[in-house]
């Protein structure tokens, strides 16, 4: 959303600042990279992690605990089960990774926001799990649904977001077993962008498919959701994720089969180890979700961090998660999958200097190692304990950065810019020259934040940080927050559907 000028007659200095002060919410394309990927990884390097992943599925295996009707669908595939045990023989995940799709559109109910997830292609979402929220004035508290209705309201207002993610933060003053129609309710009706389904529970997730189908008047197979299918690292399917991702798969909306890797705690310390387990889980994960129903669109993940090994305590936007990153990557394409990874990680307790280090490490790699779905693009804090409302806006701003940069450098001839460089000629300046006027409102990525002002005008105004900044950024974007338009009937049928379901439970909280 910016302040854009409209056309008004008369007025003078008023009519200047109505036009300064103006609303028009607007919504980026998702980007399309027209620069290389960064490759770490040799040919051999991969061979070899690929082959050594080959292994680990023959040889060692990988558990799905508690889900009998896998165990027989690996079994009449042609695996090897023991107990709960499944092994894979070499190359039977590959051929069945290969009926999914190299790329797929995920449909917003504005056919605007659409999506295509794969390719060249990067989506940016918000966020995703954090059980507390942080802001400048209250600071650090239990989130509550009202915070989650905040957070959808400033995705949707965020120029430079394709997306409105999913638990952007986890409403703990809503039962458990009832915070996701919640939850979808606000996704579907404060914002038009594309978002998430519940995977807490199966039910649940087919609650977030029968919700769609109402929003959209039949899904009709089309894809409208993602969602993100953790793999319980190193090498086990728990029967709640995989129970959701039979329910979504069987229903042609996509899964992000992500292994959720700390870094000497659930996987080796080494990153070419790191990566054999990553390409392992999820060879198996994709390759289950094609046993369900082949064609369903999935995505290739890669949740991974390092630990301190001095605190036990996760690390975010270091050299070794770069490497895992830009890894991954070239794996998942030479699979033909879209690739999830990266975001706005750190592992700071405020929007500070640490927060910000780390964070531009992991959304420069994100960008650089071909990420095609960047879930937790803006607003995390603290290890993904928190969602921070200036650290979303910090970080929704510099999104538009990772545009600018993956649209690459322009060379026609507009863009040589001789004309210029022949009208001002020696000594001269270009504020004034014909090509400087043609070319300056789009020339340079502007912020929307941060502060460029001479130090006296910034003193006078208060010696403002860039989190007080923030703060101003969240109380505007709220403050001029507009609701999309929704069928009138739609609406009134998602919020019978929530209210009877809540109705036909009791409450839980665990």
């Amino acid at each position: 959303m910016t302040q854009a000028p409209t056309r008004k007659r008369g007025g003078g200095g008023a009519a200047r600042r109505a036009e300064r002060t103006a609303v028009r919410i607007e919504a980026a394309k998702y980007i399309t990279r027209n620069i290389p990927d960064f490759e770490v990884l040799t040919e051999e390097a991969l061979e070899i992690i690929e082959a050594n992943a080959e292994t680990v599925l023959e040889e060692i295996g990988v558990n799905f605990v508690e889900n009998p009707e896998a165990l027989k669908r690996w079994k009449e595939a042609g695996a090897d089960v023991s107990g709960e045990r499944v092994r894979l023989p070499k190359g039977l995940a590959r051929k069945l990774c290969a009926t999914a799709p190299s790329k797929f559109v995920q449909h917003a109910r504005n056919p605007e926001r659409d999506v295509e997830i794969g390719g060249r292609n990067l989506v940016l979402a918000p966020v995703y799990g954090p059980p507390f929220v942080r802001d400048a004035a209250g600071g650090r508290r239990y989130a509550t649904m009202e915070d989650f209705r905040n957070f959808v309201k400033l995705g949707y207002m965020s120029k430079w977001l394709h997306h409105s993610g999913g638990t952007v933060c986890e409403p703990t003053d809503v039962a458990v077993n009832k915070r996701h129609l919640d939850m979808l309710h606000a996704h579907m009706t404060l914002s038009d962008k594309p978002y998430m389904g519940s995977v807490t529970e199966p039910v649940r997730a087919r609650d977030s498919v029968e919700m769609s189908d109402i929003l959209f008047g039949g899904l009709n197979d089309r894809t409208v959701m993602t969602s993100l299918i953790n793999i319980n690292s190193p090498l086990t399917f728990d029967s709640t994720m995989m129970g959701a991702l039979e329910v979504y798969a069987a229903a042609n909306q996509a899964c992000i089969i992500s292994p959720f890797i700390v870094g000497g705690a659930m996987a080796p310390v080494s990153v070419a180890g790191t990566l054999t387990q990553v390409l392992a889980e999820v060879l198996a994960g994709v390759a289950y979700s094609q046993l369900i129903r082949p064609g369903a669109p999935v995505v290739f993940g890669a949740f991974v961090t390092s630990i301190d090994m001095n605190s036990g305590a996760p690390t975010f936007g270091t050299p070794e998660a770069s490497q895992i990153t830009y890894g991954a990557g070239q794996l998942a394409r030479r699979l033909g999958l879209p690739y999830r990874s990266a975001g706005s990680f750190c592992g700071s307790k405020l929007p500070d200097a640490q927060a910000a280090y780390e964070t531009s490490n992991s959304l420069n790699a994100g960008l650089l190692s071909g990420v095609n779905f960047m879930l937790h693009s803006c607003g995390w804090l603290e290890g993904g304990l928190v969602s921070s409302y200036e650290k979303f806006v910090m970080d929704a701003d510099q999104l538009g950065v990772l545009h600018k940069l993956a649209a690459g450098v322009a060379i026609d001839e507009d863009a040589q810019a001789m004309d210029a460089i022949r009208e001002v000629g020696p000594g001269g300046h270009y504020l004034g020259c014909d090509h400087t006027q043609r070319n300056f409102k789009e020339a340079f990525w502007r912020t929307s934040v941060l502060d460029y002002k001479p130090f006296e005008t910034w003193d006078e105004e208060g010696a403002r940080d860039t989190q007080t900044l923030a703060s101003q950024r969240v109380k505007y974007l709220l403050e001029n927050y507009r609701q999309p338009q929704l069928d009138p009937a739609i609406a009134e049928a998602l919020s019978e559907y929530v209210e009877k379901k809540k109705a036909s439970m009791p409450d839980a909280f665990v």
